[in-house]
């Protein structure tokens, strides 16, 4: 699967970040949905610009509808963020509006995708709520609070909740995705004390998707039915000592405390038994090649397992600068960017990765 880089937060500087019109996402969807075809890619993850769409309660889909019908004339299968990271300015995350303007948000796409089509529409209500929380809380994301991050987890879980009841009212087949990080915590060698802190912290990674299923905080209303498809995003930092100290990937020999991909995978389907795929993954400059080569196998040694994974995304395939400096870019993708002299980003394979990529398409059919 391919993914669009589609942030739209305010940054840790106070700044609206769109990074759909950063990378001119917005403007060539039509294009980047036929580039996929290349690697024969026909489905995706991209995002729905919740503060462009929702103004005040009434809607404007003029910033969507020529991705809609781009992905439709493409013949691209689309996974749609509704909300990436961002909301509009005139509410706040807090407050009990929240809940209902995301409700009736949802909604309101949910019947816009309807009116205009007869596919199966899939959705990601909000994306990574754990990642989200931690970023609020670290004030790397706007509303910047700290010591509130239990309630903020669970208002976010309540939003979700209203708005998959929104839109399922409006296509009872409409599929829901829940995507957030998978990782592997433990303690320093040097610091046994931390043991238990690291096993708890570590099994904080579930705590959504154990609210959306109702086994955790059954006061918000969770159960099964909302728990469709899990995406599990994975990084080459997403095993670290407590509290921040990666696990190189990189070295060799590696840190034997590592867990191979697929043993986390398996963990995973063993505790949901849901539909799972890789829903974001990727690394930068010349490690992207050999990064991917090593998730495909895991993913088909997972399969060899009984685990059931249906796909990954390379999230972003298109590649997308910094949240803080839209100068640096991460060379992360399939296509690396090159600025044309009136302004355009010219997409550029970079052909080191998309030869693995056709070589572990083969090996992961």
């Amino acid at each position: 699967m391919g993914g669009y880089e589609s942030s739209y937060h305010i940054n840790c500087f106070g700044e609206r970040i769109d990074m759909q019109a950063v990378v001119q996402h917005d403007r060539f969807a039509r294009d980047d949905y036929r580039r996929l075809k290349e690697f024969g890619i026909a489905s995706a993850r991209d995002g729905i610009r919740w503060h462009l769409v929702d103004r005040s309660g009434f809607y404007d889909f003029s910033s969507f509808a020529p991705m809609l019908q781009a992905a439709r004339d493409e013949c691209v299968q689309i996974v749609w963020d509704l909300c990436h990271y961002g909301w509009p300015d005139d509410v706040h995350l807090l407050s009990a509006a929240f809940v209902d303007r995301f409700a009736r948000y949802s909604r309101a796409i949910a019947r816009f995708i309807a009116d205009s089509g007869d596919e199966v529409p899939f959705y990601t209500p909000i994306n990574e709520i754990c990642f989200l929380t931690y970023a609020i809380s670290k004030k790397l994301i706007y509303p910047f609070i700290s010591g509130q991050a239990a309630e903020i987890k669970r208002q976010f879980v309540r939003a979700l909740i209203a708005a998959v009841d929104e839109v399922r009212a409006v296509d009872p087949r409409a599929r829901i995705v829940i995507g957030d990080p998978l990782l592997h915590v433990i303690a320093p060698k040097d610091r046994p004390d931390l043991a238990e802190t690291a096993a708890i912290y570590r099994e904080g990674q579930f705590e959504v998707w154990d609210m959306v299923c109702g086994r955790l905080h059954p006061d918000l209303g969770g159960s099964p039915k909302y728990l469709d498809i899990i995406g599990m995003n994975y990084y080459h930092a997403n095993q670290f000592e407590y509290p921040e100290s990666r696990l190189r990937w990189e070295d060799d020999p590696r840190d034997p405390r590592m867990l191979p991909l697929s043993t986390l995978l398996e963990e995973v389907y063993r505790r949901y038994k849901r539909p799972l795929f890789i829903g974001e993954t990727s690394h930068f400059g010349v490690g992207r090649a050999k990064w991917i080569g090593e998730v495909a196998a895991e993913v088909r040694q997972a399969r060899l397992m009984g685990v059931p994974i249906e796909g990954i995304c390379l999230y972003p395939i298109i590649d997308r600068p910094d949240w803080e400096n839209c100068e640096h870019w991460h060379n992360c993708g399939v296509w690396d960017i090159q600025r044309n002299g009136d302004g355009s980003l010219h997409r550029i394979v970079n052909p080191e990765y998309a030869a693995e990529l056709l070589r572990v398409q083969r090996i992961v059919p």
